[in-house]
């Protein structure tokens, strides 16, 4: 009898006509079975709970020019929308190698994609960092086509138990890998004012790095912690409280964003990891082999922008984009998170 009162147990009702919580939204987290919510909320220009709606995909596709046979990577596997239609290319034919530093994400991308059928005849998926391109290539050869997403996958920004976002209550862990590192709340315990500061404004441009790196401290010396998203949105709020009220919410917001932004870069290495890319991206190209590169912000951008043409005047690229690609204005008005994002490409040498 007892069995049974479980078995017909109902699912706790929320609140309201829809769904508030990430938790909450249970037929966006199961789009197989709800595909026709899934499709509604993606209509509304939202993107799903635990989705991720990739970017750029006809732009990224026309440029890579896939053939059946060839060998790719996807350097940033994600949930994966990017790797499926590269791997509609190849056709059967070839080989596509994934890199993820998410443990989480990546096993569930995976299952996803053996369900479509493609298995690891064609599919090869590492739970490794983009900066060990090098390793990845000595098992599989030089690389006809290489794309790399930098963006952070929705799926992890819309979890409050990973920490990404300002609007929503967590724990303060920013990790890709919540498994090895620090948290963000770890990092910040023993910092120094000067050491945030200069954080924020070389990882995120942060105009008030001064004035948040000194709340944050001051917060910390007075026994206070910065444990949780909320505890760090209130760092920010308290900094920017001189502010007159009607430009202080709007500012609040985008320096939430940057001061996320700053704190997710230094507790993943993002830099780091994207210089050793960058850098060893044109010894694992075949030649002709193709690159195109997804940037979300000024610091990607500049990285990726300096090396191909450090890489070209070397003579190691024969061609590379001289102005960025944009999504289309009608795929921002699909997908708000496409408006920052910032296309760059280059071509292998033949020599």
């Amino acid at each position: 009898m007892e069995n049974q009162e479980k078995k017909h147990k109902r699912r706790v009702r929320y609140s309201g006509a829809y769904p508030k919580s990430y938790k909450e939204k249970y037929k966006e987290l199961n789009p197989e079975k709800y595909a026709d919510t899934v499709s509604r909320v993606i209509q509304k220009g939202s993107t799903p709970a635990g989705m991720h709606i990739s970017i750029c995909v006809s732009e990224i596709l026309e440029f890579l020019q896939i053939k059946p046979g060839q060998t790719g990577l996807d350097a940033t596997l994600g949930y994966g929308g990017h790797t499926q239609e590269m791997l509609k290319c190849l056709d059967s034919r070839g080989h596509l190698y994934a890199l993820d530093v998410d443990p989480i994400e990546s096993a569930k991308t995976k299952e996803r994609l053996e369900k479509l059928g493609f298995g690891e005849d064609i599919l090869s998926i590492r739970l490794q960092n983009f900066a060990d391109i090098d390793r990845v290539s000595e098992e599989a050869g030089l690389f006809d086509f290489v794309l790399a997403d930098l963006g952070v996958s929705s799926m992890q920004i819309d979890n409050p138990d990973r920490g990404f976002s300002y609007k929503t209550e967590g724990p303060l862990d920013l990790r890709m890998n919540p498994e090895k590192g620090i948290s963000a709340a770890e990092r910040l315990r023993n910092i120094t004012q000067e050491e945030l500061q200069g954080m924020l404004l070389e990882n995120a441009d942060e105009p008030y790095a001064g004035e948040i790196s000194r709340e944050a401290v001051s917060r910390l010396k007075r026994g206070k912690t910065i444990d949780t998203t909320g505890d760090l949105r209130q760092v920010v709020e308290d900094a920017l409280a001189f502010l007159p009220a009607a430009e202080r919410r709007e500012t609040v917001k985008k320096s939430c964003q940057r001061t996320f932004q700053a704190l997710r870069i230094d507790v993943n290495n993002e830099f780091e990891a994207l210089y050793s890319f960058m850098e060893k991206l044109p010894g694992i190209l075949a030649p002709n082999g193709r690159v195109a590169i997804l940037t979300f912000h000024s610091g990607e951008d500049r990285i990726v922008k300096k090396s191909f043409k450090q890489f070209y005047k070397e003579g190691l690229y024969r061609e590379i984009s001289n102005e960025v690609i944009r999504p289309s204005a009608e795929e921002c008005s699909r997908n708000s998170r496409a408006r920052s994002t910032k296309m760059r490409w280059a071509i292998r040498a033949e020599g």
